[in-house]
């Protein structure tokens, strides 16, 4: 029998929220803890909200967060007897969890060989198989020819999708319609596949169109006891990384659901897990299939938190620990509908580009869970992922779950930086998404909603009404005839607008229309055409509020005019980084005539590749980078001249 033995101090093998998230945990229970961090993170929260913290070594993560040498000498040195390595960088190393192991350190995870045996997708398929778990068709074999990749591809059928075969986390995946597409996606899978996991094997898998994705949640300690704690539906996505998960997944039969917890269990026992894991399926209408199992805890975990009543942080260490699970499977009991939003720093408008750099305001909204990595006066770096935080609301049903984390979004005050917070607020009131249409590769909306036209004389009002310093945010007093005028500058998004509204008796005059109207303390009602129209409006920052009109939460504020975003690389000429990467293909040579639309490029950064194109047709006039050279945000990388016209440089995007 296992003997309990308590962890004192535990070094934290990540950054960000994650890290946040473990510290206080193990604050609560009691644990030293020991952050790490790399240049770039010296003034970062998780090193501010740790007992102590130790330099790592430079920003990039090839030389900090992932020198797994580095991390065991400074667990050594700190006296630790446990790592916790969070989600990413060395989480699913099996390496790492092994000497871990051999150097009396407690890894916070399963085995070396687990991690070995679900991190190579192939095997873990095979090993699927065996236990009786369903897999999709494809191919997961050793022989990684392109020609016979090529005729697997064939068999396999299309559309299909080229995975790579250690990958996760969405990153190295292409979908291919056909044949002749196969070439192009197998070779970005492989430099993707290379530089994210050192390992450029591949899988081909039958790609299912209209599949949700669902995933089960299980826990297993060295005792033998292994349980599933609900589940969660993630098939909001956008490149194959989620952007809205909630738990229980929704829609499901009782029979269907039953199925899935046992089979991951199932999977779980067929490689003597132990710890905090995720079984992937796709379903498809009642059948589902083995994606991949995370041998981690997932990010979506909190929603899982939030459905059960449970810290899944201290069932790790109290796993790592050699104490029982805390709950049997006839004992977990799930309560509510829990739904969380991945708040990225990120330029949606422009194909969700990864952003980076400082966060000057910040106010977070109350009333749902907010698990995060950084505070005002903070920066959001450019060397790892550009997750800013995560919201997690929680109700007793799942539609008062998306409104609760609607009212949050439309709250959210964040900046400069630009994120993708609207369109997080737009999803959660998707007529799609709110009767659960959606599906893995449902196209999520990226173009910008209109800004209703009764949005602006309803801001007007409400911020006239409440007059401030500002010459523009009042409301002239008596005039003649017994009307006035009220004046407001107004800021919705990223217009600002100066209005005038004329009033007189309780009537509103406004672009030629007079209406009655009424102002309460929380509302603004509005009578056209015969009917009154009653819209909520609730305060979240000091002259900043949210309009509920016609379904829709708009945010608007009195307009300070400091809000406004600013782009320092506009007038730049040439195919520019939109942000800082490494070139890992160039495309194109000097002297060579583009089109429109041309790859130029291929700039790797975050994990992800990154196709630069050209905006107009040129020739190449020169090349301002080399492959695998490291690129700054805004750098000219390619320049070339209109055809037409001698020595002018044109641009790219």
């Amino acid at each position: 029998m296992t003997q309990y033995q308590p962890i004192k101090r535990l070094l934290i093998a990540n950054r960000g929220e994650i890290a946040v998230r473990i510290i206080q945990t193990a604050r609560r229970l009691g644990i030293h803890t020991i952050a790490l961090y790399s240049d770039a993170d010296a003034r970062a929260m998780h090193v501010r909200e740790a007992d102590e913290a130790w330099h790592l070594g430079p920003a990039p993560a090839r030389e900090s967060y992932l020198d797994a040498a580095r991390v065991l000498t400074i667990a050594r040195e700190a006296g630790a007897d446990a790592v916790h390595p969070g989600y990413g960088f060395l989480s699913e190393n099996s390496d790492f969890a092994s000497a871990c192991a051999q150097q009396g350190l407690r890894f916070i995870g399963p085995s070396g060989a687990a991690i070995l045996a679900m991190g190579d997708k192939s095997g873990a398929k095979a090993l699927m198989q065996a236990a009786g778990v369903p897999v999709l068709p494809g191919y997961h074999g050793a022989d990684q020819t392109q020609a016979l990749l090529r005729d697997q591809a064939h068999q396999v059928g299309f559309p299909l999708l080229i995975k790579a075969a250690s990958g996760g986390g969405g990153k190295g995946m292409r979908r291919v319609e056909q044949i002749d597409e196969f070439d192009a996606a197998l070779a970005a899978v492989k430099r993707e596949a290379l530089a994210a996991f050192g390992d450029d094997r591949v899988l081909l898998e039958r790609y299912l169109p209209r599949a949700r994705h669902v995933e089960v949640q299980i826990f297993a300690d060295t005792l033998g006891h292994a349980i599933y704690l609900g589940d969660r539906d993630c098939s909001l996505q956008r490149r194959h990384q989620k952007v809205i998960e909630e738990a229980p997944a929704p829609n499901i039969a009782p029979a269907l659901r039953r199925a899935m917890g046992e089979a991951a269990v199932a999977a779980a026992r067929a490689i003597d897990y132990v710890g905090a894991g995720t079984i992937e399926f796709l379903l498809c209408e009642d059948e589902f299939f083995f994606m991949e199992m995370n041998t981690r805890l997932q990010v979506e975990h909190p929603v899982t938190e939030a459905v059960t009543g449970q810290d899944l942080v201290a069932w790790q260490l109290a796993v790592a620990e050699g104490q029982p699970l805390p709950l049997t499977q006839e004992e977990v009991v799930l309560g509510g509908h829990a739904v969380e939003a991945r708040l990225y720093a990120e330029d949606v408008g422009a194909g969700f580009l990864p952003a980076s750099g400082p966060i000057q305001w910040l106010h977070w909204p109350q009333g749902v869970r907010i698990d995060t990595g950084v505070s005002a006066g903070d920066e959001v770096s450019p060397y790892y992922d550009p997750m800013i935080a995560k919201l997690i609301a929680h109700g007793q049903s799942r539609a008062e779950s998306f409104a609760r984390l609607a009212d949050a979004l439309a709250a959210l005050s964040l900046g400069p930086l630009v994120h993708n917070g609207p369109l997080l607020l737009r999803l959660c009131e998707e007529p799609d998404v709110l009767a659960m249409a959606h599906h893995t590769q449902w196209p999520i909306p990226t173009d910008s909603l209109a800004i209703p036209d009764l949005a602006w004389p309803l801001a007007t009002l409400w911020l006239a009404s409440r007059t401030g310093p500002s010459p523009w945010q009042q409301a002239p007093g008596f005039r003649l005839g017994g009307s006035r005028s009220l004046t407001a500058a107004v800021r919705i998004g990223e217009e600002a607008r100066v209005l005038t509204l004329a009033e007189r008796a309780g009537r509103l005059t406004w672009q030629g229309e007079t209406c009655p109207y009424e102002l309460g303390t929380d509302f603004v009602r509005l009578q056209q055409a015969g009917r009154w129209v009653r819209c909520p409006v609730t305060p979240v920052a000091k002259a900043a509020f949210v309009l509920h009109l016609d379904g829709r939460r708009i945010p608007f504020a009195a307009d300070d005019r400091r809000h406004r975003p600013h782009h320092d690389h506009d007038g730049a000429q040439g195919a520019v980084a939109p942000m800082h990467g490494i070139v890992v293909a160039l495309l194109v040579e000097v002297g060579q005539p583009v089109g429109k639309g041309q790859p130029l490029l291929v700039l790797e950064a975050m994990k992800m590749e990154h196709v630069l194109k050209a905006d107009k047709e040129g020739v190449i006039t020169a090349l301002s980078c080399r492959q695998g050279e490291q690129v700054s945000q805004g750098a000219v990388l390619v320049h070339f001249a209109d055809p037409n016209t001698e020595n002018a440089e044109g641009g790219a995007a």
